[in-house]
Formats: C-alpha cells, sequence, structure tokens
C-alpha cells in the first residue's frame, strides 16, 4: 500500500494539536508514517544532541544506529546541509553508513524548529531501490513544517 499523505497529514495534525514536546511529536509522527506504506521498512528520528552529531530517536523497525556524526552518512549530509536526500541506491553513496543491511534505498529530510534550526532528521529506508522520489521528499517535509515549526 501507498501512503495517502493528505489523510496522514491531517491524521498527524489531529494527533499532534497543542503538544510541543518535540520526543512525543516525533514518536507520533514516526508511528503513524511507518504503517502507512508498505515502502517503509525502517522509519525514525535522529535528533541533534550536541554540535554536529545526531543521535537515535523515536523509531518504528529494527535496530538503528545509536549516534552518527554529522559528518557521516546519508542522515548527517542531511543534518549539514539542511538538505533533503533522496538516495535510489544506499551503495552508490559515499559514506553511506550501513546500519540495517536490508537498507537498499532512502529519504532524510531535515527537521526544522520554528527558530529555523535543524533538531534532527527523519529518516526512512527501505529494503527496495529507488523507492521514494520529489514527491515523497515535498509531503513529507510538509508534515514536518507543519509539526515541527509552529509557534
Amino acid at each position: 500500500m501507498r501512503i495517502d499523505y493528505p489523510n496522514i497529514a491531517k491524521v498527524i495534525a489531529s494527533l499532534t494539536e497543542g503538544e510541543t514536546d518535540e520526543v512525543a511529536l516525533m514518536a507520533t509522527v514516526v508511528c503513524e508514517l511507518h504503517h502507512a506504506d508498505d515502502r517503509f521498512d525502517w522509519t525514525g528520528f535522529y535528533r541533534v544532541t550536541e554540535p554536529d552529531l545526531l543521535k537515535i530517536g523515536p523509531y518504528q523497525g529494527g535496530h538503528g544506529c545509536l549516534q552518527i556524526p554529522f559528518s557521516r552518512g546519508v542522515c548527517g549530509a542531511a543534518a549539514r546541509m539542511a538538505e533533503v536526500q533522496l538516495v535510489d541506491d544506499v551503495d552508490a553513496f559515499p559514506g553511506h553508513i550501513a546500519c540495517a543491511s536490508s537498507t537498499r534505498s532512502e529519504v532524510v529530510l531535515p527537521v526544522f524548529n520554528a527558530g529555523g534550526d535543524v533538531i534532527a532528521v527523519l529518516d526512512i529506508d527501505s529494503n527496495q531501490p529507488a523507492a521514494f522520489d520529489e514527491s515523497d521528499a515535498t509531503a513529507l517535509t510538509a508534515i514536518l513544517e507543519a509539526v515541527f515549526t509552529r509557534s
């Protein structure tokens, strides 16, 4: 099944309304997204916990890496450059960190707070090659903005 982004955005908005705790918001977003699409093999947040370091946050799926420096991997690139990373083939991404051997492609999105700071990245892995495209990135970015940039 493919995700119905307009519907999932409404569900997430309803579930997170009035909540300000970032970890609670992340847990809710991850739960809803992960179970909405068969392509999503691992769905989770890596939080910025100190300068240039991401640590695992709420996630669904198998174990993830506990920490990722901004200087390494797809998640590090998304945090460092504050830009979405769409990777059709993780084996072709220089410096890819293999947290799970089943991962073939991924989309990683920076998460901004209301002040414009990167507070985390949302990492969605798939066991299918080239599972994600610009329409996924656009819809996911809109969901993250609606949840995390409201003041």
